[in-house]
């Protein structure tokens, strides 16, 4: 089944391509992040792509902005991407690119050689999440540069700015990057997790971060497992720096948990997580984490 984007998620002229939903007032030093989860698909973008919009709409981390909808209620705020990730992935180095999807010759400082690359995950997707190819031509140099210049760079300007202003109102920030991954398979794992945490393996926040984080999800209910499969993207390891008052963490929730995975929907468990996850951010937000300050 196809599924056509809503005229009402297609980005206006000039219109940026995050959104930063503030507290009155920031009472908390925790940014919450959901850089995979936009759904604005510019017509430019749907032309060039032999893809339909549902097969695109696979590589979302759909819903995942909502389901943290409720950070500035709790004093945190919370940074997403307008911009769906196969146009342009912000947990990637800037520029990640494979040169096998360009007509022109790429500048000899881009990473074409990174795993992400090899994968057609880099900066601008080869593939979906699924694997299938996403563009019908090869693109121009100058496409993925203006993507980037107007995507990955305002996007990434605005989460360093809360995340500064963040530390140098409370001395430390805990940056929560917040993703959704797909059923995994048991066999093997154990008992399938509700939730992974990723702290790329205790180098990107302190040992008192990552555990409280934990403890907190085990309270509410949730299964959780730390860096198996999935440590930390770029955003995580980048801005995580403990050392410098920076703790950075990638949450990753089962999309079983609310969605329907083939139909890209919500289901009657969205709500309740929703609230249960209400119940954590309010949890974390009522923490003393200046104990952080002290690593």
């Amino acid at each position: 089944m196809d599924l056509p984007v809503p005229a009402a998620d297609r980005p206006a002229a000039g219109e940026s391509p995050y959104a930063v939903l503030a507290p009155a007032t920031q009472s908390a030093p925790i940014v919450f992040a959901s850089p995979h989860s936009g759904r604005r698909y510019t017509p430019e973008f749907l032309a060039a792509a032999r893809l339909d919009p549902h097969a695109l709409r696979r590589s979302e981390d759909s819903f995942v902005e909502e389901l943290f909808e409720s950070a500035p209620r709790h004093g945190c705020p919370l940074i997403h991407a307008l911009f769906p990730r196969a146009f342009c992935d912000v947990n990637r180095e800037p520029w990640e690119l494979d040169p096998a999807m360009f007509d022109d010759e790429l500048p000899g400082w881009v990473n074409a050689a990174s795993p992400r690359v090899g994968a057609g995950l880099g900066t601008i997707a080869r593939v979906v999440a699924t694997g299938e190819a996403i563009y019908r031509r090869k693109l121009s140099f100058a496409e993925a540069e203006a993507r980037i210049a107007t995507c990955w760079r305002p996007y990434h300007d605005a989460l360093a700015r809360l995340i500064g202003e963040t530390r140098a109102r409370f001395g430390v920030c805990l940056l929560i990057d917040c993703h959704s991954m797909p059923t995994l398979l048991a066999q093997g794992r154990g008992c399938q997790p509700d939730i992974v945490l990723g702290d790329a393996h205790g180098t990107t926040a302190s040992p008192t971060a990552i555990r409280r984080l934990e403890e907190t999800l085990v309270a509410a209910g949730f299964i959780v497992r730390r860096n198996d499969p999935y440590a930390g993207g770029y955003v995580t390891r980048h801005y995580g720096r403990p050392r410098e008052g920076v703790h950075a963490v990638q949450i990753e929730i089962a999309r079983s948990l609310y969605m329907d995975e083939e139909r890209i929907a919500p289901t009657a468990g969205f709500a309740l997580l929703q609230r249960r996850l209400e119940r954590v951010i309010e949890a974390l937000a009522a923490e003393d984490w200046s104990i952080l300050r002290r690593g």
